[in-house]
């Protein structure tokens, strides 16, 4: 049997000296693994639309439980990506975000619209880096069931809070210190708080339609990074990488 799907590239591995395999993350099979033959060949047709990140639509059959790329055919490259460590770098985060939150034979529509709205944005929007990473975070977040409480101090009801609690996903007044919860506290300013709130809920098509300040933004990537690592108890090496490439441009920008 012949299935026809739209997949984005998370992961490249080698199978054989010939051969390698994909993890797909696909809308209605959620993530699949397919074996793409020939791959490592010189010269393999395959070899675009089977690249990390590539966008595609690939027909494969199944034989004893193991998928099989018989053709395919680019969507989108993301060329943008290609040219830019830095861009490169969170991208590929992103995709050992959703391989992580993904799961075989379970549909995950939004989070592949999520996926390729964030790599359109680096790759052709050249929005802000931490605007992108904080909108693929939070928003993930929220898509795989760690969607935070953010309607006001979770102790006291205030609309005003000024803390936010990685471990629970609650806000916080300054006084309102919950001492039954060890988790790590950050700050939130009013701005702050309104562009969570934006990114949980807004129309998907309008999620970038937010805007902070340098700072803020920044402030902000921290917090739904360290919420996001926290809610799944593990680092990313992508996300080292990259946190590593930004420090290097900085202490270079600095001298």
């Amino acid at each position: 049997m012949y299935l026809t799907i739209r997949g984005v590239v998370l992961r490249v591995s080698d199978y054989n000296d010939r051969d390698a395999l994909l993890t797909l993350l696909t809308q209605k099979h959620g993530k699949l693994t397919v074996k793409a033959r020939g791959l490592r060949r010189k010269n393999s047709p395959l070899t675009a639309v089977c690249q990390l990140l590539a966008f595609g639509e690939f027909t494969v059959f199944e034989y004893r439980g193991q998928y099989t790329i018989n053709e395919a055919h680019v969507l989108n490259l993301f060329q943008g990506l290609r040219s830019d460590m830095d861009r490169l770098a969170l991208a590929s985060y992103f995709a050992q975000v959703a391989e992580v939150l993904s799961q075989e034979d379970y549909p995950t529509p939004e989070l592949q619209s999520l996926l390729l709205n964030c790599l359109y944005a680096l790759a052709e929007l050249q929005l802000p880096f931490d605007q992108v990473k904080a909108v693929f975070e939070l928003r993930a977040a929220c898509l795989s069931g760690y969607a935070p409480d953010l309607v006001g101090c979770h102790v006291c009801g205030s609309l005003e809070p000024t803390r936010f609690d990685l471990s629970s996903g609650l806000l916080e007044c300054a006084a309102c210190r919950d001492t039954a919860s060890g988790g790590l506290r950050m700050p939130v300013t009013p701005s702050m708080l309104e562009a969570m709130r934006f990114i949980c809920f807004c129309d998907p098509k309008k999620i970038f339609s937010f805007r902070l300040g340098t700072q803020e933004l920044s402030s902000l990537s921290s917090l739904t990074e360290g919420f996001l690592t926290t809610q799944l108890e593990r680092s990313f090496p992508a996300l080292d990488f990259f946190k590593s490439l930004r420090i290097r441009e900085e202490k270079t920008e600095s001298t």
